[in-house]
C-alpha cells in the first residue's frame, strides 16, 4: 500500500473566514495536482483561525462558517480534506475536524480535552467530544485527534482501540522557549504507547500577542521523528506511508533542523510583530528614539 498526506502549514487570519476557505482550497489543488497527494490536513478551527474567542458567540460567525463548508464539499474533489472548525449540534458548540471527501463530510470529530488555562479560555465556548473518530483513507483506518488531546492518554489510545493505524493531530500550539523539543518528545511517548504513525499539524504565524510556530513533524510507531516542516514559516511538505513488518509507517523525508533558542526566539518577535503590523492593517510605524533612562 502507498499512501500520501499533504501537511498544509498555513498562516490564518481570524474572522476572515471566506479569506481561509480560500487558503484550503489553494493547499488543496497543490495537494492534489502537485502533489498528487491523498489527502491534505490543516490546523485546528481552521476557517475561523485561532483563537477566535468572543467571536464564536456570535451566531452569524457558525452560519458563516456553515456556508464556507458547504462551498468547501462543492469545491473539494479528488482528495480528502481535513480540517478544523466550530460546529454546533444540538444546541452545543463544539471544536471539531471533519474529513471531506467528494462533496461531503464524511467523518467528524469533536475535541475532546478543553484547555482552559494560561492563553487558552476553550471550556468558556466549547462542549467536550467523548467519541473517538476513525475513518478509512486508501484502505488504512486513519484517526483524528485535536491539540491538547494528544497531551493525555485517553484520546489516542481511544483511537487506536477503535482500529488507527495512523493517527492526524490538528494543533493550534503556540510558541514559547522549548516547545518544540517539548512537544515532539510527547508525541514520541505516544506513538510508542499506541503502536501508532502520527502526524503533528500546527498552525503558523502571529495573532495579537500569541506567536504559532509550525514545525509539523511525523513519528513513527517505534517513536523516531522521520520527517519535519519549516518552523516559521509557510510549508506544505508531503508524507508518504508504507507498510512495513506489519504497521504503517512514514517513509523517511527532510528533517528541518530543530532552532537553537535565540533563533526561536528572534524568529517569534520578528513573526509576531509582521502579523500584527500586516492582520490589522496598518500602513507603517512611528519609531520614537531619546536617550532618557525610561525609553531603555
Amino acid at each position: 500500500m502507498s499512501l500520501k498526506i499533504s501537511l498544509a502549514q498555513i498562516d490564518l487570519m481570524v474572522g476572515d473566514i471566506k479569506g481561509n476557505a480560500e487558503r484550503v482550497l489553494e493547499a488543496m489543488r497543490v495537494a492534489r495536482d502537485q502533489q498528487q497527494a491523498d489527502a491534505v490536513v490543516f490546523p485546528e478551527l481552521t476557517l475561523t483561525g485561532y483563537p477566535p474567542e468572543d467571536l464564536l458567540l456570535r451566531p452569524e460567525l457558525i452560519a458563516r462558517v456553515e456556508n464556507e463548508l458547504a462551498r468547501l464539499c462543492r469545491a473539494c474533489s479528488g482528495i480528502d480534506v481535513i480540517l478544523g472548525y466550530p460546529k454546533c449540534r444540538d444546541g452545543k458548540l463544539y471544536n471539531a475536524a471533519g474529513v471531506i471527501r467528494e462533496g461531503a463530510i464524511i467523518a467528524e470529530y469533536f475535541k475532546s480535552l478543553l484547555p482552559n488555562y494560561s492563553v487558552f479560555d476553550e471550556k468558556r465556548y466549547f462542549e467536550s467530544g467523548d467519541q473517538a473518530c476513525v475513518f478509512e483513507m486508501q484502505g488504512v483506518p486513519v484517526g483524528i485527534t485535536i491539540c491538547e488531546d494528544i497531551w493525555y492518554k485517553t484520546p489516542a489510545a481511544a483511537a487506536a482501540e477503535a482500529g488507527a493505524r495512523i493517527l492526524l493531530n490538528l494543533n493550534a500550539s503556540p510558541f514559547h522557549s522549548g516547545k518544540a523539543p517539548e512537544r515532539e518528545t510527547l508525541l514520541q511517548k505516544r506513538a510508542q504507547e499506541t503502536a501508532l504513525s502520527i502526524v503533528y499539524l500546527n498552525l503558523v504565524g502571529g495573532q495579537d500577542e500569541l506567536v504559532f510556530d509550525g514545525g509539523s513533524f511525523v513519528v513513527n510507531p517505534e517513536g523516531a521523528i522521520t520527517q519535519r516542516a519549516a518552523f516559521f514559516r509557510e510549508d506544505q511538505a508531503l508524507v508518504e506511508f508504507a507498510e512495513q513488518d506489519g504497521k504503517i509507517s512514514p517513509v523517511p523525508a527532510s528533517i528541518t533542523p530543530l532552532l537553537s533558542e535565540e533563533e526561536a526566539v528572534y524568529a517569534a518577535l520578528v513573526n509576531g510583530v509582521r502579523d500584527y503590523v500586516h492582520k490589522n492593517g496598518f500602513k507603517g510605524a512611528v519609531l520614537g528614539l531619546s536617550g532618557g533612562i525610561d525609553s531603555a
